[in-house]
């Protein structure tokens, strides 16, 4: 007997079957996808790493790059090194919103606007050829505008000379806050200090630097023009990262020798 395909029961039958059908499709690639992007996302990190290192270079992969980096886990509380996870499998971004490793944040406490700070991350450690320190590049974050900005701070091994700074995510306005990508913007961090009398000064100024200023020479970067608040925002998650509830202990410690 001949279907009647203008009847209700036939059209969500075939709906029925494409709709099944196109959902297969969909989980399917995503289960098949998902290794890909999560080697992406890995890598993508890494490229962001070497990049604020100033180690990222044409023509090598970013994997073969990366072996000169020595990823460690750090108690951020003790400024210590730590073997409480496996540095391999550890997820600094799920670190930072896991109750369980961090701590809550007063409002005073939270410069940076970020709720909460996570007992242990990853740093990232270059030597040089006869083992000796030469970078360490430290993960930053803060709020600005309208986002919070996730990135990486690198120290050459006086842990008090920038070598470079960079954002990998962040939806700050484009044209104004999100000036933190501009290769001229970034090119201004590399030989700045952070450190005035073991305090951290480093700051985005309102306006431009004046170079013949001796303080603002050594700690100063030109504020993001029109972007007022995405500038503060820097200042405080730089700061805060670097200051005493931050990575402070553990530089103090490397510098030390006692990390």
């Amino acid at each position: 007997m001949a279907k009647n395909k203008d009847s209700i029961q036939y059209i969500f039958t075939v709906a029925f079957a494409v709709c099944l059908v196109c959902a297969i499709i969909v989980a399917t690639s995503a289960v098949v996808l998902r290794p890909l992007q999560v080697k992406n996302k890995e890598i993508d990190l890494k490229r962001n790493i070497l990049s604020a290192a100033g180690l990222l270079v044409e023509g090598k992969t970013v994997e073969e790059q990366f072996t000169q980096i020595e990823t460690r886990l750090v108690n951020i509380e003790t400024g210590q090194y730590s073997t409480e996870f496996d540095v391999d499998l550890f997820d600094p971004v799920k670190a930072a919103s896991d109750a369980s490793i961090t701590k809550a944040l007063s409002t005073k406490e939270d410069p940076a606007s970020i709720k909460r700070r996570e007992s242990y991350t990853e740093v990232y450690i270059v030597r040089d050829s006869s083992g000796n320190l030469d970078t360490v590049i430290l993960p930053v974050r803060g709020y600005g505008l309208w986002s919070t900005l996730w990135g990486f701070i690198a120290l050459e091994e006086d842990l008090n000379t920038v070598v470079g700074l960079g954002f990998y995510s962040h939806t700050e306005t484009p044209g104004l806050g999100g000036e933190v990508d501009n290769p001229k913007w970034i090119a201004q961090w590399p030989g700045k200090k952070v450190y005035n009398q073991g305090e951290p000064v480093i700051a985005l100024k309102k306006g431009s630097v004046n170079s013949e200023n001796a303080f603002e020479a050594d700690h100063l970067i030109d504020g993001l023009s029109g972007a007022t608040l995405t500038s503060k925002g820097v200042t405080n998650l730089v700061q805060y990262w670097l200051g005493d509830d931050g990575f402070k202990p553990f530089l103090d410690n490397l510098k030390a020798g006692g990390a």
